[in-house]
């Protein structure tokens, strides 16, 4: 049955674009459509959903939004080596759980995380021991550790989301 609408001069296929709108939800319920979940996903904290018509899974974990975890779901443990400023100096630490460890230390701007726990962050306090402030995981602000920074953040606009990748990663290997 042919309906008589025009067709886009740009169109993929001879349809109008009503029935090209009607084809892709027609192919849409079975491969989903993939967008940007409301909030972060409950189980592994990722942002990126696919839609179905039956409703969302994460995209990362494919945890059904809306469903509230099972108590005994454990969220994956990344570790990592954080990178932090305060005024003139930076922060070179580690931790599993970086939120509530950076909610703890005073700090003006959260500069990178880099995936690794406590010998890499002996390993970078070694790297950069020259300007190292007292024995103390703090280091004066020098071009070597600005360079390493800016390796580390390469192609990441914000480290917690990188984090966040990360971490559902870790879910999504868990199964």
């Amino acid at each position: 049955m042919v309906c008589g609408a025009a067709v886009d001069s740009g169109a993929p296929v001879n349809l109008c674009a009503h029935h090209l709108l009607v084809a892709y939800d027609w192919v849409a319920r079975d491969v989903g459509v993939t967008d940007t979940l409301e909030s972060p996903c409950l189980a592994c904290g990722s942002r990126l959903g696919v839609r179905y018509p039956s409703g969302w899974l994460c995209a990362v974990c494919e945890w059904k939004v809306g469903e509230i975890p099972d108590s005994g779901v454990v969220r994956a443990r990344v570790d990592v080596v954080y990178y932090l400023r305060f005024a003139d100096r930076i922060k070179i630490g580690t931790s599993s759980n970086p939120r509530s460890r950076l909610a703890n230390i005073v700090h003006d701007e959260m500069l990178a995380f880099e995936p690794g726990g406590r010998l890499l962050e002996q390993a970078r306090h070694a790297q950069f021991a020259s300007h190292r402030l007292h024995r103390s995981e703090w280091f004066s602000v020098h071009e070597a550790l600005l360079r390493h920074i800016r390796i580390v953040n390469t192609g990441v606009d914000d480290p917690w989301q990188i984090y966040k990748r990360w971490v559902s990663e870790q879910v999504a290997l868990r199964g």
